[in-house]
């Protein structure tokens, strides 16, 4: 044959990565590309290879199609427990499932809970997840178990919203890492890849958290995390606020946002489900705990 001969195979490179194998190959990529795998005829008649990179199709929003390019492997942390402490009342529904989708089961407590029966869920968790309210509702002794938590490693999500919806979010964040929020903004933007110095929004591309991700809804009305010199920032909204935050030291992780709306408003427009899942797969922290977070059973009890 002197011609090129017809595509042969297409490979998607995407499966597992061997050191991490909870994670995917598109981990630290927001826009992933797909190794395909050509075959041709050359000038001698040989057939050779060659690799071409091309982009994989994308949803609606422009973000890669596919959980191949999410953070984790789907089911990779099967087990494995969210407790969740969620004042401010919304449905919960969609952001189970995705946690289901990576394996996470979820442990939900509607309001402050009972600091023995708070110890105890904590003790099983492989992470802690608190959604504020415009009140404070934890007690002295929460805070403690939820900085004892942290300090032994586990993961916590810290979600406020616009004033006054971050009263127990700055009550946590000012004890784990000396963070806070504040105002009121309106948001109820996607925002895109914030790629240059200049651009005000955007997601920071090309970190664990921001895998697959070129596109991501910011919340409806929002509130703005104020920096600090050990706050990482991960996604600035469209009036160039940091809507979204990440501590990462010391092997110790926090999430710090000011748009928990997106967790039940909006919930199909860009990015959220996707970011969600990435969210708790970075917060189960594998680097420092390695296997004991992959696959590990527990006896709590999920809703």
């Amino acid at each position: 044959m002197k011609n090129l001969l017809t595509l042969i195979a297409i490979l998607l490179s995407f499966t597992s990565l061997e050191a991490f194998a909870q994670y995917n190959r598109a981990a630290g990529q927001s826009a992933p590309k797909m190794e395909r795998r050509v075959q041709f005829e050359d000038e001698s008649g040989r057939i050779q290879e060659r690799v071409d990179y091309v982009q994989p199709k994308r949803d609606e929003y422009g973000n890669a199609g596919g959980s191949q390019f999410d953070l984790a492997v789907d089911g990779a942390f099967e087990g494995q427990t969210v407790v969740v402490v969620q004042l401010y009342n919304f449905p919960f529904e969609q952001t189970r499932q995705a946690l289901k989708q990576k394996g996470f089961g979820v442990y939900r407590f509607q309001g402050a809970p009972e600091i023995g029966e708070f110890k105890k869920a904590l003790k099983k968790a492989n992470q802690f997840w608190l959604i504020s309210d415009a009140a404070t509702h934890l007690s002295d002794a929460h805070v403690k178990e939820i900085k004892s938590f942290f300090d032994s490693g586990r993961g916590v999500y810290i979600w406020g919203d616009n004033q006054p919806y971050y009263a127990d979010a700055n009550v946590v964040g000012k004890a784990l890492i000396g963070a806070t929020m504040q105002g009121d903004l309106m948001g109820d933007q996607v925002v895109s890849m914030k790629e240059k110095k200049y651009q005000k929004s955007g997601i920071i591309p090309n970190l664990l958290l921001s895998t697959g991700i070129e596109m991501i809804y910011e919340g409806i009305t929002i509130a703005t995390i104020q920096p600090t010199d050990d706050l990482q920032p991960l996604i600035y909204g469209s009036a160039g606020n940091l809507v979204t935050a990440f501590y990462d030291k010391g092997g110790k992780r926090v999430i710090f946002d000011g748009g928990f709306t997106r967790l039940y408003n909006k919930w199909d427009t860009a990015g959220t489900g996707r970011y969600v899942m990435n969210a708790a797969a970075w917060l189960a922290n594998y680097e420092r705990f390695g296997d004991q977070v992959v696959g590990l059973k527990t006896e709590t009890k999920k809703d």
